[in-house]
């Protein structure tokens, strides 16, 4: 039987494998798992609840409050938020859990689930799987004044504001920054944090509409954002997706600057000020040999851990690290955050610019991005990746030739019978005859 949650909560399509039923029954058995310390303690349990502006949420955000106070958990529904303000709130206002409606840069008929522990943190496989075992359980309904009461809460942006502008490590005047919201969840607060900051703000994507999320703008659409910084002559531009965990930015040229490069460039700003902690990045496997390079130069260690920002947050718990994240934008500060925080990361990064008086062009020159060739060889036994002799051996091939200046990458995925062959050289030419040298080996010795 397939996993009931996926590498970052319960997606799909909405009313149709996201139903208003899923909701409602996913979040009382959510409200019995994670409101369950609450009640041995003789506590009542509390939850934050937030979403997407996507129209799908208000149906589901219902369903989902529907049932957990109906568990007997008292509800604070804060709106449309990102979801790594429903993360912090849900440490800030010492709840028991979080809830959060968004399928992130997914298109609008997508929707989600998602579930935050307290303290704001992702919720480890045992406790969803739990949470998916109690599915349809029979339980015992509270009455009376057990049920739990329902708070339309509107104070949570100010409070995640507050929270971003006393974490900046500089003010942002002089600044001028266009804001993508992507039509999503950051369409109001981003904007509103920037120009407390200091910065001249212009908008683009921030007109939700509960269909346009997604639609042409944010960070898997950068050409308005482009467009808008050259033609605004705005220092940087930066780009959030539906539910703002992650960012991308463009330079006053509007060349885009990718996770890598940003997170290359925090490094460098929090090893300054002595806040890298053990002078470590944790970024993934994929993240870009250039940038690995650069921070060798620069005197930062790099761990890489597996494809996902949920490995990387594992990983940076546990050695207590404070800056990690992915080439796709989400990068983790966890000395201010429990998840990707695009928001944070834009201000941040806004920051290291204005504090150094360089552009954002210059600052990127810390690292030079690697060719990167990615090809999905698809209809494949990908179980066989990792041990198939003879693609082993090519493998093994083509790194010696490369000779240190480049490297090659070769995973299955994680939900279809597909197999990724990722290369690296010092030239585009290069990378791409590796690549197609590899996939034939492995279309030859893992055809089904």
């Amino acid at each position: 039987m397939a996993r009931l949650f996926g590498t970052d909560g319960v997606r799909g399509l909405a009313n149709v494998d996201i139903t208003a039923e899923l909701a409602l029954r996913l979040s009382v058995a959510a409200a019995h798992v994670l409101g369950r310390d609450a009640r041995a303690a003789g506590r009542r349990p509390k939850a934050v609840v937030g979403r997407d502006p996507r129209a799908s949420g208000e149906f589901l955000s219902a369903a989902v409050v529907a049932g957990v106070a109906s568990a007997g958990v008292d509800v604070h529904d804060v709106g449309v938020l990102p979801t790594p303000a429903v993360a912090f709130l849900t440490a800030d206002m010492d709840a028991h859990f979080g809830v959060m409606l968004s399928a992130s840069h997914n298109a609008m008929p997508d929707n989600g689930i998602k579930f935050f522990a307290a303290g704001g943190h992702k919720l480890p496989d045992a406790v969803e799987d739990e949470i998916a075992a109690g599915l349809g359980r029979e339980w015992d309904r509270p009455t009376g004044a057990q049920v739990g009461r329902v708070h339309q809460n509107r104070a949570g942006q100010a409070r995640y504001v507050a929270h971003l502008l006393a974490v900046l490590p500089h003010q942002l005047d002089g600044l001028k920054v266009v804001i993508d919201g992507a039509h999503g969840a950051a369409s109001a607060v981003s904007p509103e944090v920037f120009r407390l900051a200091g910065a001249d703000v212009v908008e683009i994507g921030a007109e939700p509409d509960g269909l346009n999320i997604n639609d042409g703008y944010g960070s898997t659409h950068l050409g308005h954002l482009k467009a808008a910084v050259v033609a605004k002559g705005a220092d940087l531009g930066i780009a959030h997706d539906g539910d703002a965990d992650r960012c991308l930015a463009v330079d006053a040229d509007g060349t885009e600057i990718d996770g890598d490069q940003i997170m290359a460039i925090l490094s460098v700003a929090l090893k300054s000020r002595g806040a890298l902690a053990d002078d470590t990045l944790v970024a993934t496997v994929m993240s870009n040999l250039g940038m690995i390079q650069a921070m060798e130069r620069e005197g930062i260690k790099v761990r890489q851990t597996a494809v996902g920002d949920r490995y990387v947050l594992e990983d940076m718990r546990a050695g207590r690290y404070s800056l990690g994240g992915e080439q796709s934008g989400h990068v983790i500060f966890l000395d201010h955050a429990t998840t990707g925080d695009g928001v944070l990361t834009g201000l941040m990064l806004a920051a290291r610019v204005a504090e150094t008086g360089s552009s954002l062009a210059e600052l990127a020159t810390v690292m030079r991005r690697l060719p990167q060739v990615l090809v999905n060889v698809k209809g494949v036994d990908k179980t066989r990746v990792e041990t198939d002799p003879q693609l082993r051996a090519a493998i093994r091939a083509e790194e010696t030739q490369l000779s240190g200046s480049g490297r090659v990458l070769l995973r299955k995925s994680g939900t279809e019978p597909v197999v990724r062959v990722m290369v690296e050289a010092g030239d585009h030419g290069t990378a791409q005859a590796v690549a197609d040298r590899l996939v034939e080996v492995v279309r030859e010795r893992l055809a089904l």
